[in-house]
């Protein structure tokens, strides 16, 4: 029988899935910056409508963003805004020993 450590762990997996493709990556990395309307999104990432609002879907199923309408447009944030801090932390290879991992900045 499943206890709350198996359904912590796979809310966990969802979100590490969530964020294994490029393009939600770059979705994920632009809403950093603040909330974003999906044709901006749409514009960034370079894709059609349509593979745009799947990748958002992901995202959104696993609880990384959040969106909300308003008229005809549907704005995205994120919904876990530690992610920017961790993408940050991977984009500058490190924290430079800033912190408690100890590891030097390549």
């Amino acid at each position: 029988m499943p206890d709350d450590s198996d359904k912590m762990f796979e809310r966990e997996a969802a979100v590490f899935k969530a964020l294994g493709h490029p393009t939600r990556l770059r979705i994920v990395k632009a809403l950093t910056g603040g909330e974003k309307c999906v044709c901006e999104l749409q514009g960034i990432t370079g894709g059609s409508l349509s593979t745009v609002s799947r990748h958002l879907q992901v995202l959104r199923t696993a609880g990384v963003i959040e969106s909300r309408k308003e008229g005809l447009n549907i704005y995205c944030s994120l919904g876990l805004p530690c992610i920017g801090t961790m993408l940050a932390y991977l984009e500058s290879n490190g924290c430079g020993g800033n912190c408690a991992c100890g590891k030097e900045k390549a």
